[in-house]
């Protein structure tokens, strides 16, 4: 009876220790659960230009990274874009600010204006559409022609 009872007390004991131990397991796990907690692809940040593509029947044919000195940096707010770009061997100031749009795979940016150069742009055109390919930490958005054809692509990284 002895036997019986210690065996009967040591298999509770293990069964209350596995329970204790999927318990903490569970408590541990689930932050990740919660929305708030779980990163999320959001444009939402600052971005800094890292490198270009050019295609050609939409495939890549060459690539190439950013020169020394040469800058661009966009942020997004939830429904604002504001973007600046330094070439030093450019003295024309260049920026645009506007607000954004993301319609499935479609980055749509719409300039209110810009450096005097861009307002020379956005005075022809103020939509962007781009295809979009959103990363945690990196996006790329890909200038499409008017028949649907893959001209060059901005490669960005994450900065904050």
């Amino acid at each position: 009876m002895k036997k019986l009872l210690s065996l009967l007390a040591i298999s509770m004991f293990i069964v209350a220790c596995n329970n204790s131990k999927s318990s903490k397991v569970t408590e541990a796990m689930e932050p990740l659960k919660k929305d708030n907690l779980v990163p999320k692809k959001s444009l939402e940040g600052a971005w800094e230009l890292v490198s270009f593509y050019n295609y050609e029947d939409n495939k890549i044919v060459d690539s190439f990274q950013t020169r020394e000195g040469y800058r661009q940096v966009k942020m997004y707010t939830k429904t604002k874009v504001m973007w600046c770009k330094n070439v030093p061997s450019d003295s024309s100031e260049w920026f645009g600010y506007g607000r954004y749009e993301i319609n499935g795979d479609t980055l749509t940016e719409v300039l209110d204006y810009g450096s005097r150069v861009m307002t020379k742009i956005i005075d022809l055109k103020t939509a962007f559409n781009n295809e979009l390919h959103l990363g945690e930490d990196s996006f790329t958005q890909i200038e499409i022609d008017d028949e649907g054809n893959r001209i060059y692509s901005e490669n960005y990284r994450r900065i904050e």
